[in-house]
């Protein structure tokens, strides 16, 4: 079987369907072999059609299916040209021996089997059409990436060709889960820890941030430092509820997830886990940050050591593909009080108790503040909101309203304006 013969490709993910068509293309004539070789061939097609309600392939689903397998297939060459595209070396005549066979497997012609086979039904997959079915696993953007690189495989004549192709794909979109995904979480299982994608982030952008030009623009002058491969900062958002500061975060995930920026959000629970985060991510060309929203913490929690000790003060350089971003609504993140720095209490060294619980702040080079807004400033984020998504009230009327309404759901900020809009919307 070709598959054996592969050098760089090898370890695919839901690679047992490739090995039972690999053996159906070679041993489909095998005497005394053809109804189980029919039975097997029908089961191929069961898993291509299951595989195209979970990924939300159409068209060729064995195109899509290899196709699949090439993108999120992270080895040496792959993980190489991810963000920075055709590397040298003689891993490139590695490469380009796998590409021959995957280009065998991509154009076979799968008429002479079925008919032997007695399997007509094989043309449903090679012409498949889905509904508005959602995938289980991409968004839209990405599974159209990858049926879309399918066709482009079709118009490839030679492996050169369709080695160029896949490598360009590599520097465009990247490889793999980080790759193919903007933002991630962190679970821990039996087997260890791992990053896993987050299938539906919200896709805002600074643009729906109405006003608080001043730290949005603080915030993308470091955030463009830093996927520029300059020097930049860990930054602290901080501030009252509501004022866009989580937000602002994703936005930054969906501008520049193009550039090679990818997010990962962990909770202070698992800080922990933050060391096998970091070298799970440490070596690759992207660009990561680490997401930590509401972050504050009491005075019982310690697990703020095992942050300060990651951002910076353990023997190992913190990697320069990875920041850490916060979002608090405390300005010193650990609870402290009037006791810390009463001159006459248990603890004998009352200086360095207060410098332990604040020099966890002191280690974000960047600090941001999201204000409330004013009246006016409310009603302007208001009115903005409101024309964007097309409400058409009188504005004396509009403004009466949305300030009935932040006096009973939390008072003036950004969430309030938008939880009234969205409020109206759903009235229309």
């Amino acid at each position: 079987m070709r598959i054996r013969e592969l050098i760089v490709y090898r370890n695919f993910e839901e690679g047992e369907l490739l090995q039972d068509m690999d053996c159906l293309m070679t041993h489909y004539r095998d005497e005394g072999m053809t109804e189980y070789h029919r039975g097997l061939l029908y089961d191929c097609i069961h898993r291509l059609i299951e595989l195209a309600g979970h990924y939300g392939f159409h068209g060729n689903l064995w195109h899509c299916y290899l196709a699949n397998l090439l993108v999120n297939n992270e080895n040496s060459y792959s993980c190489a040209c991810e963000i920075r595209g055709e590397i040298e070396g003689s891993i490139n005549e590695a490469v380009l021996h796998d590409i021959l066979i995957l280009k065998e497997l991509y154009d076979y012609d799968f008429k002479a089997m079925t008919d032997f086979l007695q399997v007509p039904e094989f043309a449903l997959i090679e012409n498949y059409t889905i509904g508005a079915v959602e995938s289980k696993v991409y968004n839209a953007r990405i599974c159209r990436r990858i049926c879309e690189l399918a066709e482009k495989f079709c118009c490839d004549n030679t492996p050169e060709e369709m080695k160029a192709t896949l490598t360009q794909f590599y520097k465009e979109y990247g490889v793999g889960r980080f790759g193919l995904h903007k933002s991630f979480r962190v679970v821990r299982d039996a087997q260890g820890v791992h990053i896993v994608p987050i299938l539906n982030i919200a896709h805002v952008t600074l643009n729906d941030i109405v006003g608080y030009e001043i730290p949005k623009k603080k915030l993308t002058d470091n955030t463009d430092a830093f996927v520029a491969g300059k020097k930049a900062n860990n930054c602290l958002l901080f501030g009252d509820a509501g004022t866009g500061k989580s937000s602002s975060i994703k936005a930054i995930a969906n501008e520049y997830y193009a550039k090679g920026l990818r997010i990962i959000e962990i909770y202070k629970h698992q800080f922990q886990d933050l060391n096998d985060v970091i070298s799970q991510i440490k070596n690759r060309n992207y660009k990561f940050i680490i997401y930590m929203d509401d972050l504050s913490f009491e005075e019982f929690e310690i697990e703020y050591k095992y942050l300060k000790a990651v951002i910076e003060g353990g023997l190992e350089k913190k990697p320069d593909n990875i920041l850490i971003y916060a979002t608090s609504n405390r300005r010193h993140l650990i609870r402290e009080n009037y006791s810390d720095k009463e001159e006459i209490r248990q603890d004998m060294h009352t200086g360095d108790t207060v410098q332990e619980k604040l020099s966890l702040v002191y280690r974000f080079g960047v600090t941001i503040y999201f204000g409330s807004p004013n009246k006016k400033q409310f009603q302007e984020i208001v009115k903005t909101l409101a024309g964007k998504n097309g409400i058409t009230m009188p504005e004396e009327e509009l403004l009466a309203e949305a300030n009935k309404w932040e006096l009973s759901h939390g008072g003036l900020s950004g969430r309030s304006a938008q939880q009234f809009v969205d409020y109206l919307l759903g009235m229309q």
